[in-house]
C-alpha cells in the first residue's frame, strides 16, 4: 500500500517580490484550480535519463494545454539548448483503450491520470529512444533534425494486441515486450518479433511481475536482460493456487463483475518459476530456486559476466531474505549471503556490482539504519561503508546514485543532516571511517539526484518549504553548471496570484511514549490572528514505508484549500513510519493501529492545548492508510476528534493482500489476536463524532467490501453517519476526475461539523 504522493539565493528574494506583488489583491484558489492547467507547482518534470552517451538528458513534460498529458523532451549537456523530441498528441491516430492489464499497472504505479508517453527506455548507444503508447510500440531516431524529431518515430509491432512493459536489450539488438501474458521480443535488424513464451493466458503470466510484486515489493517488471543480449531471464507466475473470487466493478450505468485472483491475507500466493531464455535457441533453463516453494521472487539481477543471475530469495514471513548466485547456463545456485530480521525485511533496489573487482555493494538495515556494504562475490564481507543513526535511501528510488571505479568512490542518498531532508554524499570504497562521509548538495531540503556512468556531473531535482520543484545541472563539487527547469517563484509563476495567502509550513517535534522523536508540520490559516481560536485538522496517513513530513514545497494543494477556509492542519509522522530506523519503524510489528493511533492522538492534544486552537473542534481526514488511521481515531479517541473523513480505508486486515498485511501481522492463523485487535470493526461501537467514509466502487486495492462491512457494523450500531461513494472509481480517485467532487465534499462536511 502507498500513499495516494535550485540555489538558495533565489529562495527569499523571488519569494518577498511574488509575495509583496500579490499580497493587497491575492487570486482565489479553489478546488477546480487544483486540477487545471498550468500546474501550480510549475511545469515538472518526470522520467529524467542521461543518455548512455552523457550527451543528453531527456525528461517527459505536461504540455501547454493539458498538464497530465506527458510530452519527452530533451536538454544538450554540450550547448544547454532543448527540445520537443515527441509531442503526443500527434501520436492520437495510434490510440486504442488500454488493456485491463496496462489499467491495472497503471493503478499500481500512481499514473493513472496520466496519458500521453508515460515510460521510454533508450537504446545503448544512446542514438534512439524506445516507448510504448496506448499499447503501440514507437521507435525515435534522435539524430533526427530540430523541428522534424516526429517524423523520425516510427512505429513498430503494430496492430498485434497491446504491448506493457517495454524495454531495449543492453546491446540494443532487441526490444522486450508483454503482450497477452507472454513474453516476446522485437529484433531490430530483421524487423521481426518473436514469442519467448507461448503458455501465457488463464492464470499463468510469463515475464510479468505479479500483482503484490507490482502493488507491495516496488517490482514492476518480470523479465531481465543479460548484459550480452544472448539470454533473457524471466518470471512464470502461476496464479491458479490463489482462489478464485467475484469482484464487483458498480459504475454509473453499469455493474461488471471480474473473475479475480487476489491473494489475501493468510492465503495462498502465486507460484513463480523463473527461467532463463536463450534467444539464439529458444531453449529455457529453469533456476533452481531451492526446496522451499512459498516464498517471494524479491529482485532478479545478472552479474557483469552475463553468465550468473543474481537472485533475491524473501521468505513468506519476511524475515530472511538470501541473495543467490545462479547459473544461467545449468539453473544451479548458491546462497552468497543471508538477512534476517526480527520484524522485518525492508527490500531495497541497491545491489551493484562492480566491473573492474568481483566485488558488489549491499544495503541492509543489520545495524538499525539501513547502511552501505562492500563485499567479494564470494559473500566475504569486505568492509561496512557507512554507519551512523541515520539511513542511506531516497524514498522516490534506488539510494546508489553512481560508483567511480577509477577513484574507488561511490555516490548516494541519505538523511544524515535530518530526517526531513535528503542529500547526495559520497564516500570512499576503501573507507576505514564509515561513520564519516562527505555531503556534496547545499542546500536544505529535497535533493533528487541523477547520475551519468563516470560520475563527471549530476542532475539535482530538488526541492524545499520555500521552492517547488526544480532541476539543475552541478559539477561533482556541487556548483551550479545551468538550470533545465528553474521554476523561480518569480511574478510569472503560476502559483504567484495565491502565494500571499499560502501557509509555509512550521516545522518542529515531539517525544513519543518511549522517548523517541516524532517530527510534525503545521499550517496556519491565512491572515493568522495568534488571539485567535481555530478549529484544526490532523491530516494522517500513519501507514509503514511512508514518510510525510519533508522539506519540500507543499504549494497550493488541498491543504492551502483547508488553511483559507479558516483551519489549522497538523501533519506528523508516527512511529512505523518508513526511513527513521528499526526502532522507529518496528513497533507495529504484530499489532496495526496501536502505537500510530497513540502518536497521533497525543499530537492532537498537543495541538488541542495551543493557544490558537479551539480542543473542542478537532478533525481528521485521511485516505488508504490514512483512512484507516481516520476510523482508529474516531473510534479509539473520541472525546479527541469531532469529525472525520476516511477515504478508501481498510477496515479489516484479512482482506487485504498477503506481502503488505502478513510483512506486519503475520499469518491470521499464527496471530489471530493480532488481527482482532488491527481491524477496526471492534472499535466501531464507541463512535461518537460525524463519520464521513468515502470509496471507490472499483477500487481493485482496497477492495470495496472493507467499507461494506463497516457500512453494515456502523448499521447494526445504530450509528449515524455519512457516505460518499464514486461509481467506476478506483483507489486513486483524488487524483483523477472524481477528485474534484470529493475535495469538496471533505471541506464541506469540515465547514458543517468543525464550525459554530
Amino acid at each position: 500500500m502507498t500513499d495516494p504522493g535550485l540555489p538558495a539565493r533565489y529562495f527569499a528574494p523571488a519569494l518577498l517580490a511574488c509575495a509583496s506583488a500579490t499580497a493587497p489583491h491575492a487570486a482565489e484558489l479553489t478546488i477546480d484550480r487544483l486540477f487545471d492547467a498550468p500546474a501550480l507547482g510549475g511545469p515538472t518534470i518526470a522520467g529524467l535519463r542521461i543518455s548512455p552517451d552523457g550527451a543528453r538528458v531527456t525528461y517527459l513534460q505536461g504540455s501547454a494545454d493539458d498538464k497530465d498529458r506527458l510530452d519527452l523532451w530533451e536538454y544538450r549537456v554540450a550547448d544547454g539548448t532543448r527540445r520537443l523530441l515527441v509531442d503526443s498528441k500527434r501520436l492520437a491516430p495510434y490510440a486504442r483503450p488500454l488493456s485491463d492489464e496496462e489499467r491495472g499497472r497503471r493503478e499500481r504505479q500512481r499514473t493513472a491520470a496520466l496519458s500521453g508517453i508515460l515510460e521510454y527506455s533508450f537504446a545503448p548507444s544512446g542514438a534512439a529512444v524506445l516507448f510504448p503508447v496506448d499499447g503501440n510500440l514507437f521507435y525515435l531516431d534522435l539524430g533526427a533534425t530540430p523541428g522534424a524529431a516526429d517524423k523520425a518515430v516510427v512505429p513498430i509491432s503494430q496492430d498485434k494486441g497491446f504491448a506493457t512493459d517495454v524495454s531495449v536489450s543492453p546491446r540494443g539488438a532487441y526490444v522486450g515486450f508483454n503482450r497477452d501474458q507472454n513474453l516476446f521480443v522485437y529484433d531490430l535488424a530483421r524487423g521481426a518479433e518473436r514469442a519467448v513464451t507461448h503458455d501465457g493466458g488463464g492464470p499463468i503470466k510469463n515475464g510479468m511481475a505479479e500483482f503484490v510484486a507490482q502493488e507491495e515489493m516496488d517490482r514492476s517488471t518480470g523479465y531481465w536482460w543479460a548484459p550480452d543480449d544472448r539470454h533473457v531471464a524471466f518470471a512464470r507466475v502461476d496464479e491458479s493456487p490463489i482462489k478464485l473470487t467475484q469482484r464487483f466493478e458498480i459504475a454509473a450505468d453499469n455493474v461488471a463483475t471480474f473473475a479475480q485472483r487476489y491473494p489475501a491475507a493468510g492465503d495462498a500466493n502465486a507460484a513463480v518459476r523463473l527461467g532463463v531464455a536463450n534467444l539464439e535457441t529458444g531453449a529455457v533453463t529453469w533456476i533452481d530456486l531451492g526446496s522451499e516453494e512459498d516464498f517471494y521472487l524479491a529482485r532478479v539481477t545478472w552479474l557483469p559476466d552475463g553468465k550468473t543471475l543474481a537472485v533475491q530469495r524473501e521468505s513468506r514471513d519476511q524475515r530472511r531474505l538470501d541473495l543467490l548466485f545462479a547459473d544461467a547456463e545449468t539453473g544451479r545456485g548458491r546462497v552468497v549471503l543471508s538477512e534476517t530480521s526480527d520484524s522485518w525485511i525492508e527490500l531495497n533496489n541497491e545491489l551493484t556490482f562492480l566491473s573492474k573487482k568481483r566485488e558488489f555493494l549491499w544495503a541492509s538495515a543489520r545495524s538499525g539504519f539501513t547502511h552501505l556494504y562492500l563485499y567479494a562475490d564470494d559473500g566475504r564481507l569486505l568492509r561496512t561503508l557507512t554507519a551512523g543513526r541515520w539511513s542511506v535511501d531516497d524514498f522516490r528510488g534506488r539510494a546508489i546514485k553512481a560508483v567511480d571505479e577509477t577513484h574507488r568512490l561511490v555516490y548516494f542518498s541519505a538523511n544524515a543532516l535530518g530526517p526531513t531532508t535528503r542529500d547526495l554524499y559520497v564516500t570512499s570504497l576503501d573507507t576505514r571511517d564509515p561513520g564519516t562521509v562527505r555531503r556534496i548538495s547545499a542546500e536544505t531540503g529535497v535533493h533528487g539526484i541523477t547520475m551519468p556512468r563516470g560520475a563527471h556531473w549530476y542532475l539535482d531535482e530538488f526541492t524545499s518549504r520555500r521552492q517547488p520543484p526544480q532541476v539543475s545541472l552541478h559539477r561533482m563539487d556541487g556548483s551550479l553548471i545551468a538550470y533545465l527547469l528553474e521554476n523561480r517563484l518569480d511574478a510569472t509563476h503560476p502559483d504567484a496570484p495565491y502565494l500571499a495567502d499560502n501557509a509555509v509550513p512550521e516545522f518542529g517535534t515531539l517525544d513519543a511514549a518511549d522517548g523517541q522523536t516524532l517530527y510534525y508540520r503545521l499550517f496556519k490559516p491565512k491572515d493568522f490572528d495568534s488571539a485567535r481560536r481555530y478549529p484544526a485538522i490532523l491530516d494522517v496517513y500513519g501507514g509503514p514505508g511512508v514518510q510525510r513530513v519533508l522539506d519540500n514545497w507543499t504549494g497550493s494543494g488541498f491543504t492551502q484549500i483547508l488553511t483559507r477556509a479558516g483551519y489549522v492542519v497538523l501533519q506528523l509522522d508516527n512511529r512505523g513510519s518508513g526511513f527513521r530506523g528499526t526502532a522507529f519503524q518496528a513497533p507495529i510489528h504484530g499489532r496495526l493501529g496501536a502505537v500510530e493511533v497513540a502518536d497521533q492522538v497525543q499530537a492532537a492534544r498537543w495541538l488541542g492545548a495551543q493557544p490558537f486552537v479551539d480542543p473542542t473542534r478537532i478533525g481528521v481526514w485521511g485516505w488508504s492508510y490514512g483512512g484507516y488511521m481516520t476510523l482508529m481515531l474516531m473510534f479509539k479517541a473520541p472525546d479527541v476528534f469531532r469529525a472525520g473523513v476516511a477515504g478508501a480505508p481498510v477496515t479489516d486486515w484479512t482482506l487485504y493482500d498477503t506481502h503488505y498485511t502478513e510483512r506486519y501481522l503475520g499469518r491470521p492463523a499464527d496471530n489471530a489476536a493480532g488481527y482482532a485487535a488491527s481491524s477496526v470493526l471492534p472499535y466501531a461501537k464507541d463512535l461518537e463524532g460525524r463519520l464521513l467514509l468515502i470509496h471507490g466502487m472499483a477500487d481493485d486495492n482496497v477492495l470495496f467490501l472493507h467499507s461494506t462491512r463497516l457500512l453494515r457494523r456502523l448499521q447494526d450500531l445504530g450509528k449515524p453517519f455519512d457516505v460518499m461513494v464514486y461509481p467506476g472509481a478506483k483507489h486513486g480517485l483524488t487524483r483523477q476526475h472524481d477528485g474534484r467532487h470529493a475535495y469538496a465534499t471533505i471541506l464541506r462536511f469540515f465547514d458543517e461539523n468543525l464550525r459554530r
